[in-house]
């Protein structure tokens, strides 16, 4: 769609809890977003050591978070291209496929504490309008950045949900209620997901 607002909300979601979908509320409505596109990584190349579900998991469990809000979408396009999962890469593919939209590349405040570490932030930052989303806490002036990368900061509200808390429980037998939507609750019981896990 021509001139189309796009937020572009990458992560790991390992799994997606309801954190990730108030923080993709927040930005539709903060920043007058058409649509929030979650794109989950194959690999990041920051926590490249680390073991992570199946990415065909982790796309399913995204898509149960994002429902049949129109406004919400999902792309595999990092879990079905081989190796590590370059941000900038991704937003050039944007770029290419959405010429005319307005690209929104949405980051966390820990993932934003990272930029200086990924490849290209500077390009990344010439090809999409990037914004930290804060949890609770009042934006301010954000870390050291790299040279030639702006951000945007924009409160949102505090969710105190982590991936790690959700595998915890279902690890100590804990219901996920409150955690994440029933829809992906009944999938991780499905599938037998994080029974087990390399924290």
């Amino acid at each position: 769609m021509a001139g189309e607002r796009l937020g572009l909300l990458g992560g790991t979601f390992d799994p997606p809890h309801l954190g990730h979908l108030h923080l993709a509320y927040s930005a539709l409505e903060r920043l007058a977003l058409d649509r929030v596109v979650f794109i989950p990584a194959r690999r990041q190349p920051l926590k490249a050591g680390v073991e992570t579900t199946e990415p065909r998991h982790r796309v399913e469990m995204t898509r149960l978070l994002a429902g049949r809000d129109p406004r919400l979408a999902v792309d595999p396009i990092e879990t079905e291209r081989e190796g590590l999962s370059f941000s900038v890469d991704t937003v050039r593919a944007y770029r290419a496929a959405h010429p005319a939209a307005e690209l929104t590349f949405l980051m966390g405040e820990d993932t934003a504490a990272t930029l200086p570490h990924w490849r290209e932030p500077a390009a990344l930052a010439g090809l999409a309008r990037l914004v930290v989303l804060t949890r609770g806490i009042a934006p301010g002036e954000p870390g050291p950045l790299p040279q030639g990368v702006d951000v945007e900061r924009v409160a949102t509200r505090r969710i105190d949900i982590s991936a790690t808390e959700v595998r915890a429980r279902v690890r100590a037998g804990l219901p996920l209620r409150g955690f994440v939507p029933d829809e992906v609750a009944a999938y991780i019981a499905a599938n037998g997901l994080y029974r087990t896990t390399n924290e």
